[in-house]
């Protein structure tokens, strides 16, 4: 686990509720501004459940979205998050000291917490976060920028009522995790990697969250995004699309066994999906 750099008591510096792409993405950007960051990712991800992904920027003939879930999990280590599976089952305290407790009887102490849990918000009920019924979903009313009615617990994709589509979760989760590093006043300009020089010469010092590389670096980070994304490509995935993971209906009320896919499948060539 990552040493904590916000001023608590707290295990963690963020907990995010939730792996999907929201919750991953929220995950990677906090734990490279160096927040202690912990993912706890519960039921699948509705993102496996599509046959293929099309309209994500960067992969021009679309990408398996197994493939890319798995993607954006492995980012979110890299950025050292830790990942662990679980359900949240309810939060209690206050902004700087959250306590979660875990369906696997443990109990997580963080300073703020993220919720990117489609569909499940039951979980902040006792914090008194702010939640739009509407019919069998729950929204958490997002205020301003991820911001909920509760000060240090931010709402990040579909569960704040964003668009149903991957790139829209992932851009509000890293909306959510940037509003959550200013509210906590962490040093953070912009995340980027730059030449070296690039602020440096002109007299500038590199700004928080940014970092100058070398020429040889560049070229080394160059190579190993290279080589792995040769290696995620080099063989199909291993998962098998399940559109539902009971035994779900086709559109003529004929019954699927689970793990199969109807000639009609939903999200075939689609991009739904978001936690």
């Amino acid at each position: 686990m990552a040493d904590t750099v916000l001023d608590t008591d707290a295990e963690y510096d963020a907990l995010v509720v939730g792996g999907g792409v929201a919750g991953l993405t929220a995950a990677t950007f906090l734990a490279r501004a160096d927040l202690a960051t912990l993912v706890v990712a519960g039921d699948e991800s509705i993102l496996r459940r599509n046959a293929h992904l099309e309209n994500v920027p960067g992969f021009p003939a679309g990408v398996d979205p197994r493939l890319y879930a798995d993607m954006l999990r492995e980012q979110a280590g890299r950025a050292d998050a830790e990942i662990r599976p679980g359900l949240v089952e309810g939060i209690t305290g206050e902004s700087g000291g959250f306590t979660a407790a875990v369906d696997d009887g443990s109990a997580v102490t963080a300073a703020r917490v993220v919720a990117a849990s489609w569909a499940d918000a039951d979980y902040l009920d006792g914090l008194g976060v702010a939640i739009r019924d509407a019919g069998s979903k729950r929204y958490v009313a997002d205020h301003d920028l991820g911001r909920t009615s509760v000060d240090g617990v931010y709402a990040a994709g579909r569960i704040a009522e964003r668009y149903h589509q991957a790139v829209v979760a992932a851009g509000h989760g890293a909306e959510a995790a940037i509003t959550l590093l200013h509210d906590a006043e962490v040093p953070f300009y912009h995340d980027w990697v730059v030449p070296e020089g690039y602020f440096t010469d002109r007299g500038r010092e590199v700004p928080p969250g940014c970092e100058e590389i070398t020429a040889s670096e560049q070229a080394r980070r160059a190579a190993e995004s290279r080589e792995t994304m040769r290696e995620h490509f080099a063989e199909p995935h291993d998962d098998r699309q399940r559109t539902h993971r009971a035994s779900s209906t086709t559109t003529s009320g004929a019954s699927t066994p689970s793990g199969t896919t109807p000639a009609t499948a939903p999200g075939s060539g689609t991009a739904e999906g978001d936690d």
